[in-house]
């Protein structure tokens, strides 16, 4: 990003406060910016992690008056051999990958204060800059179909799932990385050969980026559940269960990307006894 491509962005008062100005933000050109100006200015080193003059953090993150946000039930599933249906996977990847740059902003922001290494936040800045990347290319994609991100509805599920672990960083790290986005292990490999198959390239591309950063994604996740884990001296993959038993509606969906998930370090005894047919 240039400095004439800054130029319009407000001054940034910290980490933090460059977070909550990009969650706040309803103009999704502006937040993609804001989230990857305040994670480039912090990998530079030239932002502190906090400042007397953040503005407060918003309980909902910025959004445009589009998409309509429904129940989940309430989005309709096509066909992927129909223009239609490669449209609306592409529509709720963005509208995942959109909720995707917000959650890891509100990891940094909410948790600035917690006593955890500066790399804390290295790897969820890391996270946001990748997200508002899969955001900006999902749209792009959509826009090269003659459709853009608002035209369908969308469901707000994964900012409510989030939202419930707002007073708890383990149980976040629990929910988000290590659920959420694990989730997109599992479906993306399979969505790939779909739109390859009905010769997509295009769209198999960028699900090829989102995929493979999204290992590393899970991997941040799993690596600071660990290191919060370690440190209280809780067993990691019990305190995996407890928690996703207290904040998560629903059992977890097989099938699971298990060569996928152990790279990045979320092993099956995490995950196996939470499924609707265990009854571990």
């Amino acid at each position: 990003m240039t400095e004439a491509q800054t130029d319009d962005l407000p001054a940034i008062p910290s980490l933090r406060g460059g977070a909550i100005l990009a969650i706040a933000s309803a103009d999704l050109d502006r937040k993609t910016a804001l989230a990857q100006h305040a994670a480039t200015r912090w990998f530079a080193r030239r932002l502190s992690l906090r400042s007397p003059l953040d503005p407060p953090l918003p309980d909902r993150p910025g959004r445009p008056d589009r998409p309509q946000l429904v129940p989940p039930r309430a989005v309709e599933k096509r066909s992927l051999h129909t223009l239609r249906g490669r449209i609306a996977l592409l529509h709720s990847i963005a509208h995942i990958e959109l909720n995707a740059v917000d959650l890891a902003l509100d990891i940094v922001a909410r948790y600035a204060t917690e006593p955890v290494p500066n790399s804390f936040f290295d790897g969820w800045m890391q996270v946001a800059f990748e997200e508002a990347k899969h955001f900006k290319m999902v749209r792009a994609r959509l826009q090269d179909l003659g459709a853009d991100y608002g035209d369908m509805p969308a469901h707000d599920g994964l900012w409510q799932a989030a939202h419930s672990t707002r007073n708890d960083l383990t149980a976040r790290l629990a929910v988000v990385p290590l659920i959420l986005e694990a989730r997109g292990l599992d479906v993306t490999p399979s969505l790939q050969a779909k739109m390859r198959d009905t010769g997509d390239m295009e769209t198999a591309a960028v699900l090829d980026v989102i995929y493979n950063d999204e290992k590393g994604h899970v991997a941040i996740g799993a690596k600071w559940f660990r290191f919060l884990c370690a440190r209280e001296k809780r067993d990691p993959a019990a305190t995996f269960k407890e928690l996703v038993r207290a904040n998560f509606r629903g059992s977890l969906k097989p099938p699971f990307n298990d060569v996928a998930r152990a790279e990045a370090g979320l092993t099956p005894s995490f995950y196996r006894s939470l499924t609707a047919t265990s009854s571990a």
